[in-house]
């Protein structure tokens, strides 16, 4: 178990070609090897090796500083150009031989945002936000309370937010979130070699409760000053959701879908970089269950005003051309395979490039997709797990695929004649001397009338003839999906190791998952975990089928939205006696205790859908647990608190049911590092012992 938890990511995965990138406006690639940069010049069949280190580190004893151990990741900004960082600080690199130091950032510097273009940087210290310019530190903007964060992501990093600053294309204006949450419950952390204990507060919206308020500032370099965006309209709502923002590429306006706490309703806004006036709706979107947008507006290049947008109001999600005055002027992709990633534009904005889900939802693609003519083009029909990256003129693809056969192929493709291909790397099979059992792809009808696609690992000595336990793994909540076309089926190797054992491994993403389009994954409203159960029974029915499943001995493990799940077929009365135990990780236990911008986006809030909290809050179906249950949380969980699991120890105290439980003190919501190991050791001690 130890070598498949420390080592299913190293030693023990495919190989790769590390730091692929294309150099801006060439036919040129490089990627790492022994501290050196490869570079491939592609069509010309030429392969140079640059050793950059010893140059950096020759320059950088010249200026006094250390030299370097290691090549840092560098950024190509065109032939012979390049920019990195290193111990807070940046470089830029020509091939003329010339090192220079940009610009720096505090050690205590968090959220850093470093503009690849002028190599300023926006960063946080403590709740205030900061721009350093060529090593002067300027104060953006400063806490004034408790509560008030500047810089940061907001809306629990809902919606595709992961950062709170936006650097405009010329790098003059920094827009920047300013979140106030002094309304919103505080909650609190324990602290554990604090003497006497102390605890660390953070703030958790409940659902139904109180919403943090978010506005948007925009800081002008030049100038010195901010403006804040009129994204409040008169008698408006303040826990609106602003969310994916963009810059027009001339730096005068900034796009933000505004979308209401109830979800249903998303407005694409236009600003006034300058003024902060709201200038018009592009246009809007709504939904009888939820409107979710992920993706910013991506500009054409060379255009001002047209722009891609990304948006499953077909029931998939695809791409649309539009014009700011909110005129759609193409579809791009159609059909039901939903758009999974964009990568980018070519240089002449004439086409576009992205990555697609097939029908069935197990492989992926790659298209261009000419933006005037709407001609699509295929990279690859092999059925796979397909990634790209794509030069700037849009001329050469690299392909990286795997399917649950090949590790890893990289290819070298030419968009205009894409059946004419070169392996440029091919990773060996890293398990190759290890005993796997035969991994079998299996699909399944759904209750709902959708098609479920499962995966099952058999024990390596499998005979048909002989009773196996079986372990049924599960997550089964939204944007996850656990069974692709990929290496291994996209199966862990504790999985493996569990097979190795003696069990049966079975993974099922049932209704809820992702990338099956709306309906699929929209199953699920109101009413989170009853289409689940029923999905994962449909497994479990497949499994009892088997004459080499041993019915009495099935057992089921998940984390997170998969301990809901396991604790939900543990004890909710339509999977009575199926499993013999379960473990449930970092569980959601009632939702009216977990996150507004989550929660209410699948469930509505309490107050208006009260019979769906009541039957889905696991409080209430203790009483029908006959098997033997492990429950597991981090204490420092600030995603799934741990109220949850301990408020659930207490229920079963009260009624008396016997339970296990283990805690990892100081551990959020996953259990990292070397831990891991101890935590998937005693998962399979449990699973031993009790099935």
């Amino acid at each position: 178990m130890a070598d498949a938890i420390l080592k299913g990511y190293s030693t023990l995965a495919p190989d790769n070609l590390r730091q692929i990138q294309w150099i801006p406006g060439s036919s040129k690639f490089t990627h790492l090897v022994n501290n050196k940069l490869v570079l491939v010049s592609a069509g010309a069949n030429s392969v140079d090796t640059l050793d950059l280190l010893p140059e950096i580190n020759e320059k950088r004893v010249a200026m006094s500083a250390k030299p370097l151990e290691m090549l840092p990741s560098v950024h190509w900004t065109g032939v012979g150009q390049y920019w990195f960082e290193k111990d807070n600080e940046i470089f830029t690199y020509s091939k003329k031989g010339d090192l220079q130091r940009v610009n720096w950032y505090p050690e205590d510097a968090g959220n850093v945002d470093i503009d690849e273009k002028t190599y300023k940087v926006a960063y946080t210290k403590n709740d205030g936000l900061w721009v350093n310019i060529g090593g002067k530190e300027l104060g953006v903007a400063q806490s004034e309370g408790e509560g008030i964060v500047y810089g940061k992501s907001v809306h629990r990093e809902e919606f595709g937010i992961y950062k709170g600053t936006f650097w405009s294309p010329s790098g003059r204006k920094l827009a920047y979130y300013r979140m106030d949450e002094s309304m919103v419950t505080k909650y609190p952390i324990y602290v554990l070699d604090s003497m006497p204990a102390q605890v660390r507060e953070i703030r958790y919206p409940f659902s139904g409760t109180k919403s943090h308020h978010v506005t948007l500032g925009v800081y002008d370099t030049q100038s010195g000053k901010s403006i804040y965006l009129k994204t409040l309209p008169e008698g408006g709502d303040p826990e609106q959701y602003l969310t994916n923002i963009s810059w027009t590429p001339d730096d005068k306006y900034i796009l933000i879908a505004v979308l209401n706490r109830a979800q249903n309703h998303m407005w694409l806004n236009q600003y006034d970089a300058s003024s902060g006036a709201f200038v018009k709706t592009i246009f809007e979107e709504q939904n009888d269950k939820w409107v979710e947008p992920e993706h910013p507006a991506e500009f054409v290049p060379g255009s001002n005003t047209k722009f891609l947008w990304q948006s499953e109001r077909s029931g998939f999600n695809h791409l649309y051309l539009y014009d700011l005055s909110g005129k759609e002027l193409k579809q791009i992709s159609k059909g039901a395979m939903p758009v999974t990633a964009f990568y980018k534009f070519d240089d002449s904005g004439e086409n576009c490039f992205y990555q697609v889900a097939d029908e069935t939802g197990m492989n992926r693609f790659v298209f261009s997709a000419n933006l005037k003519t709407g001609v699509l083009t295929r990279l690859s029909e092999d059925e796979g797990i397909h990634n790209a990256e794509i030069n700037s003129t849009g001329e050469w693809a690299i392909d990286v695929f795997s399917n649950t056969a090949t590790p890893r192929l990289i290819y070298l493709s030419k968009w205009a004649d894409p059946a004419k291909r070169e392996i440029i790397f091919g990773a060996k099979n890293p398990l190759d001397g290890y005993q796997l059992g035969l991994t079998r792809m299996l699909t399944l009808p759904s209750p709902g009338g959708f098609t479920l696609n499962a995966r099952m690992i058999l024990p390596p000595d499998f005979n048909n003839d002989k009773k196996y336990p079986a372990l049924v793994y599960v997550y089964n909540g939204p944007h996850v999906q656990l069974v692709a076309n990929t290496w291994l089926g996209g199966a862990q190797l504790w999985m493996h190791h569990m097979a190795q054992e003696g069990y049966v491994v079975f993974v099922l993403d049932g209704r809820g998952s992702s990338n099956r389009g709306f309906d699929f994954e929209s199953a699920i409203f109101r009413h989170l975990g009853d289409a689940e159960i029923e999905d994962q029974l449909t497994g479990v029915n497949y499994l009892k089928a088997q004459t080499f499943i041993d019915n009495d001995r099935i057992g089921v493990f998940g984390w997170s939205y998969g301990g809901f799940m396991t604790t939900s077929l543990m004890t909710r009365p339509e999977a009575k006696g199926v499993f013999r135990c379960g473990v449930a990780g970092g569980p959601v236990i009632d939702w009216r205790m977990y996150e507004i911008m989550y929660t209410e986006r699948y469930m509505d809030t309490p107050q208006e859908n009260p019979e769906g909290y009541e039957r889905n809050s696991l409080f209430n179906h203790i009483d029908n647990l006959d098997g033997r249950l492990l429950m597991i949380h981090g204490t420092s969980d600030d995603v799934v608190l741990w109220q949850h699991s301990l408020r659930y120890i207490r229920e079963c105290v009260r009624k008396n049911k016997q339970i296990e439980y283990f805690v990892y003190p100081e551990h959020p919501h996953n259990v990292r590092g070397v831990d891991r190991v101890h935590l998937f050791e005693k998962i399979e001690l449990f699973i031993k012992e009790h099935l």
